[in-house]
């Protein structure tokens, strides 16, 4: 018997030790963890909530004064009706249970709230599956009394429901609340806190039965409670048929989705960039800023909506702050109007089109290649390469003759920037595009002088970046992220890596570390030139919609078949790009870039800018400012030929500027076509007093096609603009097809025609000057919709 007494005495020692052990309010408080993390704004509003732990479902803690009354009451009704007199154990209810368990009688379990409580605290209490052993209940119930010594009533009552497991793996009444009811908790009716609290006893119980018990809890909630002077009310009639309806259906809601806000996938990108040893924090303060955030979805939406029919529903926009990096607004995707909104538009790698052009005029200026007035011809081009010809068009297959660096760029004409690349060579143009934040994982030689025209496929973080490299003169620096944990800023290092292209994400809080990338004096002429709405008039016109009220430089760009849309441009403070197209590569029906992206990159600067003010850059050191003058153009047969251009100032790196720009027909003869295919041209300072050619006699020749081109025959081009353009560098010269006469004079369209043909010229006597053969493949033209290439 003593030995008895003294293994009590141990057992209830060793309860009581660990009942001291229990936790403080405000230290299970500081330990919960929602499977949910709240990307703030760097205002402190909640831009998006994300699902992270998928182990359980809790929401954020809720405090007592936000759970609605109804709830309170029903939980006290329905599990603990003495809770506010007892002192964390119920002795009343215990007795009872004793008694009848005592004669084998089914009674109502004594387990205060308190106690269950205690129980979710320590492990070492809850019940297991064969139901709590002796010294658990001991336990259990000495710390119940010291939990309500140390807490308050409204403290226990609060983590209890916070901490209760409702159904399958909702934890705590925000979890319940919205997942059942999609709504807070501050907003459960009668009926709804009636289930809430039936599922606390059997969380996991059939409707059926969860009803029933709700049922009663409502009774017992709408029943007035007696007082000294009125004996209780008795219950207002409950109709517990429909209560079964409504129970049934809430427990197969779930409303409560795993991430909602206007930030998704910002959320999703900056959560990958934290240490993954690290805990998931409850809170990241991020760089967004909310409301920049919300126009830039609306007007991505609302544009989206406004092209509905020509069958485009994705889109992304990137918004960067120019000396920090930080990303002030990322949309990744349209949302609801789109079938696969999960994709990240600003991560998804697509082709950039016409908008890596600047970076190659860029190169070409800052080598000395190029200046901003050098002529260069828009003309028909056959460039020899491994593969075969390759011909580049204009966007709207039609070609300006001879025109400056300054009009080629700003009005996006592709044969010239082809016969740029021809100049710097792809390899070059590789690792310079590397060097601006844009790494290829191809080389150079792989995508040839398509590179030129956007071929290979970029993200839009990466290629927004890079404008942001020309807006800081040339210096690149990567984009910068924040990390926040538990409202206390901790930077972390980060880098994005997207199918084996790296780009680096800085520290948010750290001070950006710049690298020269190009010249910087070549970086702000591509910059004056992206902002000229006069040079840009020949493909935009005059009122386009790319030009603003404040300084800016802005450059479209549209990807083959019309598969990917984008305007990328800076002011003074901000860089913004966006895309537009469709996730699944799918073409666009004639979406431009003016008419697809740039709207809502307009949109989006007139946000930023709208008291806040934007003002051109000073010019670098060392840049020359001249007055330039153009030579005349072609002769039209028609009055005297007039300038090229008109006169204007120019700016020049030092050592390359000259007076006059005028087309050298010495040159372009003694030059012809190379064997690169790249047709040669010489811009000089003559003055006007010097003659235009000395070669006048020499004998007229074909430079266009060259002999043994094979062409094929392409179906989805409409035959209108089924063209190939015949050139010679002489005016007065017959041009012959297979023996029978086609035109007259420097330039004949002739209509493509399959089989195998021998073109000449001839003079006015009919002797023959020059020919070429050339075998045209395919079985015919059909009529079909445009096919886009870059603008």
């Amino acid at each position: 018997m003593r030995l008895r007494t003294q293994a009590a005495a141990l057992v209830l020692a060793a309860c009581a030790s660990g009942a001291w052990a229990i936790p403080t309010f405000d230290e299970v408080r500081a330990d919960f963890k929602p499977s949910d993390t709240l990307i703030l704004s760097r205002e402190g509003e909640v831009l998006q909530r994300l699902r992270t732990d998928a182990t359980v479902r809790r929401g954020q803690w809720v405090p007592l004064a936000d759970v609605s009354p109804a709830l309170r009451q029903a939980l006290v009704l329905s599990e603990d009706k003495r809770f506010f007199e007892h002192s964390g154990v119920d002795w009343r209810a215990a007795s009872a249970a004793a008694w009848g368990n005592l004669w084998n009688q089914r009674t109502r379990g004594a387990s205060t709230i308190t106690m269950q409580l205690a129980g979710l605290l320590d492990g070492d209490w809850r019940q297991g599956p064969g139901g709590r052993t002796v010294a658990q209940k001991l336990g259990q119930t000495v710390a119940a009394q010291v939990l309500d010594r140390r807490w308050r009533k409204d403290q226990i009552l609060e983590a209890y429901l916070n901490l209760v497991p409702f159904r399958s793996e909702l934890v705590g009444i925000d979890a319940l609340s919205r997942t059942l009811f999609d709504k807070a908790a501050h907003g459960l009716d009668d009926r709804e806190a009636a289930v809430a609290a039936a599922l606390v006893r059997a969380p996991n119980a059939r409707p059926a039965l969860v009803a029933q018990r709700a049922c009663g809890v409502l009774r017992d909630m709408q029943q007035r409670p007696s007082t000294p002077t009125l004996p209780a009310a008795p219950a207002a009639r409950v109709d517990c048929d429909a209560l079964d309806l409504f129970t049934t259906a809430a427990l197969q809601r779930r409303a409560f989705d795993a991430s909602e806000g206007v930030a998704p996938h910002f959320a999703r990108y900056l959560l990958r960039q934290r240490d993954k040893d690290s805990a998931v924090p409850e809170r990241v303060t991020s760089t967004l800023r909310a409301p920049l955030q919300r126009f830039a979805m609306q007007s991505l939406q609302q544009h989206l909506r406004e092209l509905r029919g020509r069958h485009v529903e994705d889109g992304a926009v990137l918004v960067l702050d120019n000396a920090t990096g930080a990303v002030l607004a990322w949309v990744g995707s349209s949302g609801q109007l789109s079938q696969a909104s999960e994709v990240d538009g600003v991560l998804a790698l697509r082709q950039p089109g016409s908008t890596l052009k600047p970076f190659l005029y860029a190169q070409a200026i800052a080598e000395r290649r190029l200046t901003a007035a050098s002529l260069v011809e828009d003309s028909p081009a056959q460039i020899t390469t491994a593969g075969g010809l390759y011909i580049p068009q204009n966007y709207d297959r039609q070609f300006k003759g001879w025109v400056s660096v300054r009009t080629a760029l700003a009005a996006s004409l592709n044969v010239p920037a082809v016969r740029t690349l021809v100049m710097v060579t792809p390899d070059a143009f590789h690792r310079q595009l590397g060097a601006m934040g844009l790494p290829l994982r191809e080389s150079g030689d792989y995508f040839g002088y398509s590179l030129a025209l956007g071929s290979p496929e970029v993200p839009l973080l990466h290629l927004t970046n890079a404008f942001r490299t020309l807006a800081n003169g040339g210096r690149a620096s990567p984009v910068a992220g924040t990390f926040a944990n538990a409202g206390r800023a901790s930077p972390v290092a980060t880098t994005l890596t997207n199918g084996g292209r790296q780009g680096s994400v800085a520290p948010a809080d750290a001070k950006p570390r710049f690298t020269p990338a190009i010249d910087p004096r070549a970086a702000f002429i591509v910059g004056d030139i992206l902002s000229d709405g006069n040079a840009r008039a020949r493909t935009f016109g005059t009122d386009s919609v790319l030009a603003t009220r404040f300084w800016t430089a802005v450059k479209t760009g549209t990807s083959k078949d019309m598969r990917d849309n984008w305007a990328v441009g800076w002011s003074e403070r901000y860089t913004v790009g966006v895309w537009v197209g469709n996730a699944s590569g799918a073409a666009m029906h004639e979406v431009s870039g003016t008419s697809g992206a740039a709207p809502i990159w307009a949109a989006v600067m007139g946000f930023l800018h709208a008291r806040e003010p934007s003002r051109a850059p000073k010019a670098p050191q060392g840049l020359v400012r001249t007055a330039v003058r153009f030579g005349p153009g072609p002769s039209s047969g028609a009055g005297a030929p007039q300038p090229l251009e008109a006169a204007r100032d120019e700016w020049f790196v030092p050592g390359t500027q000259q007076p006059l720009f005028a087309i050298d027909s010495i040159a372009g003869e003694a030059y012809g076509t190379g064997a690169s295919g790249q047709k040669s041209s010489k811009n000089t300072a003559r003055t006007p007093a010097e003659p235009a050619s000395a070669s006048a006699a020499a004998p007229a020749r074909i430079t266009a096609p060259a002999s043994g081109t094979v062409i094929a025959l392409d179906p989805d081009i409409p035959p209108a603009r089924q063209r190939l353009q015949f050139t010679a560098t002489r005016d007065a010269v017959q041009w012959w097809m297979d023996g029978k006469p086609l035109g007259r004079g420097a330039r004949v369209p002739w209509l493509p025609w399959p089989g195998r043909h021998v073109v000449q010229i001839t003079d006015a006597q009919g002797t023959v000057l020059d020919e070429v053969w050339l075998e045209v493949r395919g079985a015919g033209v059909v009529a079909a919709p445009t096919r886009a290439g870059a603008h």
